[in-house]
């Protein structure tokens, strides 16, 4: 028979791995069991109306975005960029651009979600929002500048299926 020596340290450790075992077995469930249990306790605050979402959340973040990429030529100024000039700059466009993609996310919570392409509209403005934080954070002039083209063309598209009249102020 062998006989097996333990320290009070090795007791200790032994305990403490088996307890978090234990732990970890407590806390193991499935995906699905997490996400019913959220998704049946989540209210969510629809106050604010459609207009007054894409006023107060997603026209200032975009309008930050559209006023900070190209370039102006005009005969007052002359010629003159319109990018950030320091990291501080690029910086404020990254935040900018994270309200963009949260802001589509924001546009799936139901109650906002509305029949035919909302859904495509809201991802599409979440992916090109996350390339305006990618090119921002590389300090990318033309990437910026072509993810800010690529959300005022979600936009559009968005605003001509869902707020024709809106889509002619454009």
């Amino acid at each position: 028979m062998t006989l097996l020596c333990r320290t009070p340290a090795a007791t200790f450790n032994h305990f403490i791995l088996m307890l978090g075992l234990v732990t970890l077995g407590a806390c193991s469930g499935s995906d699905s069991e997490n996400d019913a249990q959220t998704s049946a306790s989540v209210s969510y605050n629809l106050t604010l109306s459609m207009s007054e979402y894409m006023a107060h959340v997603l026209e200032p973040a975009a309008d930050e975005l559209w006023g900070s990429a190209g370039w102006i030529n005009d005969r007052v100024e002359g010629y003159y960029e319109l990018y950030p000039t320091d990291d501080e700059g690029w910086r404020r466009m990254e935040n900018f651009s994270a309200m963009i993609v949260e802001a589509g996310n924001a546009l799936l919570v139901p109650g906002r979600v509305q029949e035919g392409p909302w859904s495509t509209y809201a991802e599409a403005l979440s992916d090109v929002g996350l390339r305006a934080m990618q090119a921002s954070e590389a300090q990318n002039e033309e990437d910026f500048f072509q993810a800010g083209a690529q959300i005022y063309s979600v936009c559009t598209a968005c605003h001509q299926a869902y707020n024709p009249d809106i889509a002619s102020r454009f």
